[in-house]
């Protein structure tokens, strides 16, 4: 059933030409990397509890795929059936095992957080509508099965809640604010340690190794990796920075497009650079420390010199 419906989609696609799937590629890319300076403008203009609160669901959700992904170890559509063509050039990113999608679970909880983080209904719906389409995406392009995504918007949504239950925890309990980053860190790392040394299938298809598992370590490395180092930025700035959000304000609004693009770069560009200096697993954690440490505590003094809060 899950092969029929996306040879479906892809006569679909086939029968226009390929005329959404630029779009569709592009409401990917979107979901994984733009996406980021969502929650990053939220943390320096409008409400940096808010702000953490998305990027903390995102690290959680990213944990939590590491380990789901990498004990399935499920092959991706087009291994299962030759017939699935993925479209454009999807294939090139859809790399690793399949379920459950990880652009999935990593465009739910932002998007999601965010629904929770606003009032506007309208707002609301169109982040909501956002996470679908996204979702819709990795299905439209032949890289995910719909159980992938179905999965992936489960384990996201479910990362919101863990998300909202430990801000709400520390809402009434502030100093325990040191515990909570305890745990959250712990799971990063006992994450890192299990994804690291379990086995994997070593199955080849003409004698190519379908799915390198030194590949996907790396790659959680820099999911669950991510999750300490950002424990680490929260740490720094809640004890040292303790900056104050801009505001909506034009000044606020111009300081914090500024601070967009160094964040560009990091989110595009630093990985080669971090990977060449500490090597292809140190190198993604390095990248996330820098990504986060950026966004925490260096362009927050930054924010906090010019506006002297």
């Amino acid at each position: 059933m899950d092969i029929t419906y996306l040879l479906w989609l892809q006569d679909f696609r086939n029968s226009i030409n390929d005329a959404w799937t630029p779009f569709m590629e592009w409401v990917s890319t979107f979901g994984t990397r733009g996406i980021l300076f969502l929650p990053a403008i939220l943390y320096w203009c409008i409400d940096k509890k808010k702000g953490l609160f998305v990027f903390y669901a995102l690290k959680i959700s990213h944990t939590i795929n590491s380990v789901v992904k990498l004990t399935a170890c499920v092959y991706r559509p087009w291994v299962r059936d030759p017939r699935v063509i993925p479209a454009g050039d999807s294939i090139k990113t859809a790399t690793g095992y399949s379920f459950p999608s990880g652009h999935t679970m990593m465009a739910t909880p932002i998007y999601g957080a965010l629904a929770f983080c606003v009032k506007n209904k309208f707002v609301r719906l169109i982040l909501i509508c956002a996470i679908l389409l996204t979702g819709f995406s990795r299905n439209y392009l032949g890289v995910h099965t719909p159980q992938d995504v179905l999965v992936g918007l489960a384990l996201g949504f479910m990362s919101v809640y863990i998300s909202k239950w430990v801000f709400a925890y520390l809402d009434k309990h502030p100093e325990k604010d040191i515990l909570v980053m305890i745990l959250s860190a712990a799971f990063g790392i006992l994450t890192l340690v299990y994804v690291s040394f379990k086995s994997y299938p070593m199955d080849y298809v003409d004698g190519k190794l379908l799915v390198d598992p030194v590949k996907m370590t790396v790659d959680a490395w820099g999911d669950a990796g991510g999750l300490p180092m950002l424990i680490l930025a929260w740490l720094i700035e809640s004890r040292f920075i303790k900056f104050t959000p801009t505001g909506w304000n034009v000044k606020g609004i111009i300081l914090c497009l500024i601070g967009l693009v160094p964040l560009y770069w990091i989110v595009y560009k630093a990985g080669g650079v971090t990977a060449s200096i500490f090597g292809a697993h140190g190198g993604k954690m390095a990248r996330q420390f820098i990504m986060y440490f950026y966004i925490m505590v260096a362009w927050p003094l930054v924010l906090k010199l010019f506006t002297k809060k």
